[in-house]
């Protein structure tokens, strides 16, 4: 297969449009300009808890193949729990940090984790010669774990050919289209709305309506749109919202969302809402081919059902209007399930070098399964929509 394995200590060391091949069509929060803006500001790197030890495969002096791979030092950003499980090694006597991850820091959605040239004839040996690398550097290292997070479905199967369980997660996901995106697109948001049950509804209507006479009015903003100026009280929202709950976690900064609108300036998306002439609070995505992508909100004045319309509502209308396939929001918020967002199954799979750990969480992930899949079937099964 003649590849040249090698790790760096950033993105950044990688040429740019060699590894945005690589993504191709897959999640805007993979580029190249994203996770070098995490970089070169600060977020990831010293002091941060996410050490960046990019893997990269190489064949002929092109990169062909890479892994987004970091060493970490606690859990924190990474929306795939395992406190239990550093709880329970440390009981049990275990060093559990330093551990290994790939993933895209601070950002819980899925996403293709082994990045390869698809023109390589042996693009699936090379997935697999990544992936038995990262196992191969985390056994060498001595590192308690290495775990793939909020990987996609179709990446499943060569984790699971490799030994390591597979655990599920829930998200509530928006998709165009009547049965979970399949069929025909949504014609405007009416006839959305028309698929819900009455009382579900009237209630989405209803909130509209009392935002719109409390005098609150929104707008989308895409790529040139979006101003420094949105981009810096974008930040102010950030923070406001970080602060507001007691386990929040600053992990991003000004000067990300400042240099962000400039490494995927086409890809940024927000929506903003203003009272009385004045913006007070806004949404940040990102949009990518039939995809949109939310992750962070926040306002400086609480105005009820703001909240449902900036991070929702607005964001779907939009969807529905420019043919947008799938609105991922982020994790957690079952509030979404009732304005039309499917419980969708989210994947991540894990090595575990202790065996006696291994197994214990192997245990844990499949009592998980099982829930995690009845909870889906009862919630689709008793869906906000009229046809289940």
């Amino acid at each position: 297969m003649s590849l040249d394995l090698q790790f760096f200590d950033a993105v950044g060391a990688l040429d740019a449009s060699q590894w945005d091949a690589l993504v191709a069509d897959a999640s805007p929060f993979l580029e190249h300009g994203f996770l070098v803006t995490l970089e070169e500001t600060g977020c990831v790197g010293e002091g941060t808890g996410w050490y960046p030890q990019i893997l990269g495969a190489f064949r002929d002096g092109e990169l062909v193949g890479a892994l987004p791979l970091y060493l970490k030092t606690d859990s924190r950003g990474e929306f795939v729990f395992d406190w239990s499980w550093a709880d329970a090694a440390h009981r049990a006597g275990m060093q559990y940090y330093p551990k290994a991850v790939v993933a895209v820091p601070f950002t819980p959605i899925e996403g293709r984790r082994i990045l390869v040239d698809e023109s390589q004839e042996d693009a699936g040996a090379i997935r697999r010669a990544l992936v038995e690398a990262a196992i191969d550097f985390a056994q060498r290292a001595q590192l308690s774990s290495l775990h793939f997070n909020f990987v996609l479905p179709e990446e499943v199967e060569l984790f699971e050919d490799l030994g390591l369980p597979i655990r599920e997660g829930l998200q509530y996901h928006w998709y165009n289209g009547p049965d979970l995106g399949v069929g025909d697109d949504y014609g405007d948001f009416d006839d959305y709305l028309a698929r819900f049950r009455s009382k579900k509804r009237s209630n989405i209507r209803r909130e509209r309506r009392k935002l719109a006479e409390a005098g609150v009015t929104t707008k989308v903003l895409v790529g040139d749109e979006v101003t420094p100026a949105h981009l810096d009280r974008m930040f102010d929202y950030y923070r406001d919202t970080i602060e507001k709950f007691y386990w929040g976690k600053q992990y991003l900064n000004r000067a990300f969302f400042e240099q962000l609108g400039q490494a995927l300036g086409d890809r940024v998306h927000m929506v903003v809402a203003e009272h009385d002439g004045r913006e007070f609070a806004g949404a940040f995505n990102l949009w990518k081919g039939d995809g949109l992508y939310g992750r962070y909100w926040g306002c400086l004045d609480e105005i009820k059902y703001a909240h449902f319309e900036v991070c929702l509502y607005r964001a779907v209308e939009w969807c529905i209007d420019h043919g947008v396939q799938k609105f991922e929001p982020g994790a957690q918020g079952e509030h979404k399930y009732d304005r039309g967002f499917m419980p969708t199954p989210t994947y991540s799979a894990h090595w575990v070098r202790h065996p006696g750990l291994a197994r214990a969480i192997a245990d844990f992930i499949a009592q998980e399964k099982w829930e995690v899949e009845r909870q889906i079937e009862a919630m689709r099964e008793d869906s906000p929509y009229k046809d289940g």
